[in-house]
This record gives C-alpha cells, structure tokens and sequence, in this order.
C-alpha cells in the first residue's frame, strides 16, 4: 500500500516538476504564447486542458486492453477530441468570455502533442489510477505556468491582473506592451525555466 501511494505521487509530481510539459518537455508551446497575455484566459485554458488530459488519460487506460494496435491511434484521437468537445460546449455555455478568449486554440487542445503524449507513451501502459495522477500532474504542472506567464505579461504589459489595475494609472497608461505580444511570451517563459533550473540545482546541493 505505501509503495503504491509512493508511485502514485511520482507520476503527479512528475508532471508538475521533473516532467512539465512547458518548462521541461517544451510542448504545447504555440497555445502557451498565443493565450497567456492574460491571467484569467490562462487560467481557464489550464483549467480545460486538466479536465481534457485526466478524462482522456482515465478513459484510455481503461480501453487498452480491448483496443487493437492497429486502431489505436484512431480510437485515442476520438476519445480526445470528445472530451476537448465536451469542454467546448461547456465554456461557450457558462462561460461564453473565456470561451472567445482562447478561441480557436480550445478545440486544438484535442491535437496537442502533450495530450498524445501522455496518451500514448503512459495511458496506453499503465493502469486507471496511475494514469489520471499522471494527467493531473501533467495538467496542474501546465495551469501552473502558463497561469504565472498569464499574470506576469498581464501585469507588465497592461498594468492589470484579471483586469484589476495594480500598478497605478501611470504605469497602465504606457505599460511595457511588448510583454503581450509573442516574443514577450517567450522571455517569460525563458525566465521561468531559468528559474526552475535555478531551484533545481539549489535544492540538488
């Protein structure tokens, strides 16, 4: 029992840490860019990508023993986009701005490399339990940077945090606005991988 306990920590860990798809594994990167130049869509493209990687993971494992090699990929590519069309529906009922915040880049979670990945290599292999702490891992690793990229470029480059002014009305009026557009994207995300390796090498002395 403590050693399954241990295992099932290793695959959530994994994804947050030693295996994030942003900052370690650098997937996903052209829907990191194009949606964190805000927090809240951040959050809410972390949030729909979670539900979409656990769901996906749970439900794949389930069906690997009954799924022939030769259908694989189709059957996980359906299950995937059922789920991402699950979210799609859900965000445009209830929550209609967010949905049109993420826009096209919603429905491409269901073709995302990290998605496939995790399918493909760790789902396919493993059982239910093991597999959604791996997509939880995965998917709360990912909200969690692209969630800090939201408010960091959010804050310099419009002076706001979810739309709540921060930095005074003098900063708001002539923010750094290069820190919205794509090359802003990837400074925040070289910084936040210097960071990660920063800590990492701190903890390993």
């Amino acid at each position: 029992m403590i050693a399954r306990r241990i295992n099932v920590w290793k695959h959530f860990s994994d994804g947050v840490t030693t295996n994030n798809p942003v900052l370690v594994l650098m997937l996903g990167l052209c829907s990191v860019i194009a949606v964190s130049t805000n927090a809240l869509s951040a959050l809410g493209m972390g949030i729909a990508f979670t539900f979409v990687m656990v769901c996906s993971n749970v439900l794949i494992s389930v069906v690997r023993n009954v799924t022939p090699d030769t259908i694989r990929i189709p059957v996980f590519i359906i299950i995937i986009s059922t789920f991402v069309t699950i979210t799609d529906y859900v965000l445009q009922a209830f929550m209609p701005v967010i949905h049109s915040q993420l826009g096209i880049f919603l429905p491409l979670i269901a073709i995302n490399c990290i998605v496939f990945g995790r399918a493909e290599s760790f789902a396919s292999k493993n059982k239910p339990v093991a597999s959604l702490f791996d997509g939880l891992g995965i998917g709360i690793g990912f909200t969690i940077v692209i969630f800090l990229m939201g408010a960091i470029r959010e804050i310099l480059g419009n002076g706001t945090i979810c739309g709540k002014m921060v930095l005074g009305k003098a900063f708001a009026a002539s923010p750094i606005a290069f820190m919205i557009l794509p090359p802003g994207g990837f400074l925040v995300i070289a910084f936040l991988i210097g960071m990660k390796n920063w800590l990492s090498n701190k903890g390993e002395k």
